[in-house]
């Protein structure tokens, strides 16, 4: 209550004519973190006298009569407190992040303070989550991706990892990982699904797991894997009597191998390349039971691709405005123009396209309807659109866009992987 109270008054109008926002928005965003961090050490201390739980299933939310777009109390104080973040904390740290291709220490310091992955652990494990809400996911991947795309994609490895194992996890595997993530520093986990090869199908991969007397026996190679040489857990899909599931692996398994990869796009979430080679696993490394879904695995981590595409895009929205009313050419701004106009006004509607079907594929989601088609529309659409506003965003400032002065050149580079990468998160 709070948190909520401090979240609304940051939001009143009255601050600006007193002069007061910038003061009191400090405030709510320290405070925030520090209520934060108080229910991380309430949920460590619940978790040290109740080891070993059965498994939790968290329930889905009640079916709508309608589709409702309003953001209940929590979500808006989650959506608040994650954009300030994403504003103070990723943007002024993006592009340096970009140049190093890896993230500054401060960043992951001050989101392990934010306590994302409370969100994705019951609370009988030390965390606050009460239900399945895929659409709290993409809005959190939507506002951080405003910050920055390739370090919202590295802070929500682990995020994703969490959710997996709440949603999918055995008892014994939820009692085993879940409680670390509500630690103050929370574990580095990542989940491994792409491969380097022409026209990959997520399906079928060609890494497979043999069963072995003591459990199983895994083969083959990932690539662009998120903090794959940091994780100290990963999350592996592969193919068991040519069925695809998921294996659990700690990092320090013998038989992996970890390698840096150049890549175009999504440089500071420091994307590995993962080779198997005989990785030998127990009987409970295998994700889940008869239950897990292994399409609906997919489609989840579909639409928090789908929540990154669509807050990069709001971000290259709101740079794009403001620059074509300001640049002048010809003796007014280049906004004047139809052409620009109307170019800028297909970014706005492109982007509320996007936004308003992942977030009817993930409402479907969490209220235990089916969801795979508006999984795979969303999908498709911001494949698409995404790469479409990243071109015009860059198009929009000429010249200016192509160097790294303004920040539309990197969003062009990471928008690039929503159509082409299928791994890595959850919702």
């Amino acid at each position: 209550m709070a948190l909520s109270a401090m979240t609304r008054l940051a939001a009143s109008p009255l601050l600006d004519r007193l002069g007061l926002r910038s003061s009191v928005e400090k405030t709510a965003y320290h405070g925030t973190r520090a209520g934060f961090r108080t229910i991380a050490l309430a949920g460590r201390e619940f978790n040290r006298v109740s080891s070993w739980l059965p498994r939790k299933k968290l329930p889905g939310k009640a079916k709508p009569a309608l589709f409702d777009l309003a953001l209940d109390d929590d979500q808006q104080m989650i959506v608040d407190t994650v954009g300030r973040f994403a504003r103070d904390v990723l943007r002024e740290n993006a592009a340096t992040a970009d140049e190093a291709a890896a993230i500054p220490a401060d960043v992951f310091e001050s989101a392990a303070e934010l306590g994302l992955t409370l969100y994705a652990v019951p609370a009988e494990f030390g965390g606050v989550a009460d239900s399945i809400s895929p659409t709290t996911s993409v809005l959190i991947a939507e506002q951080l991706a405003w910050g920055d795309m390739s370090l919202a994609v590295a802070l929500l490895a682990p995020f994703s990892v969490a959710q997996a194992i709440s949603q999918w996890g055995t008892g014994e595997q939820q009692s085993r990982y879940l409680p670390a993530f509500c630690e103050g520093q929370p574990p580095v986990a990542t989940i491994a699904v792409d491969e380097p090869a022409p026209l990959f199908d997520p399906m079928t991969p060609t890494t497979e797991a043999v069963p072995t007397q003591n459990g199983y026996r895994l083969n083959g190679l990932k690539h662009c894997v998120v903090l794959g040489a940091q994780s100290d857990l990963i999350l592996v899909s592969a193919l068991l009597h040519g069925t695809p599931k998921v294996f659990i692996i700690e990092g320090t398994q013998a038989g992996i191998e970890l390698s840096a990869e150049a890549t175009m796009g999504l440089r500071a979430s420091q994307p590995a390349r993962l080779t198997l080679n005989n990785v030998e696993l127990p009987q409970d490394a295998l994700l889940g039971d008869d239950t897990f879904d292994y399409q609906a695995f997919l489609d989840q981590g579909s639409l928090m691709r789908c929540g990154l595409a669509i807050g990069t895009a709001q971000a290259a929205l709101d740079y794009t405005i403001p620059y074509c009313n300001e640049r002048e050419a010809f003796g007014e701004p280049i906004s004047h123009r139809q052409s620009v106009a109307f170019m800028i006004s297909n970014l706005a509607i492109e982007t509320d396209s996007m936004r308003l079907v992942t977030w009817r594929a993930a409402s479907r989601a969490e209220t235990a309807q089916t969801f795979h088609r508006e999984a795979c529309l969303a999908r498709v659409l911001c494949n698409e659109k995404a790469m479409e506003i990243g071109t015009n965003a860059v198009q929009l400032l000429g010249g200016h866009g192509f160097v790294k002065e303004h920040p539309v050149e990197r969003w062009y580079r990471d928008l690039r992987s929503v159509a082409i990468l299928h791994g890595g998160l959850h919702a």
